[in-house]
């Protein structure tokens, strides 16, 4: 596997900012209410979400119309 293609396995918390354009304080207030998903802390402290968590987070919020 290329250093490329795993980079794109995780994502970080800005990654996720970004793509749902929501300000840095709902992640946070959506952490301590443990409605994000699942998350690896790095040794350094910051977090990472796995593509597919992320993936599988967005489908569960998805409604019937």
């Amino acid at each position: 596997m290329n250093t490329r293609s795993r980079s794109q396995q995780w994502l970080t918390v800005q990654d996720i900012l970004d793509d749902l354009e929501i300000p840095r304080r709902t992640w946070q207030r959506w952490r301590e209410l443990g409605r994000t998903p699942r998350c690896k802390r790095l040794p350094n402290g910051e977090l990472r979400i796995s593509r597919a968590n992320y993936d599988r987070w967005l489908d569960s919020l998805e409604e019937v119309a």
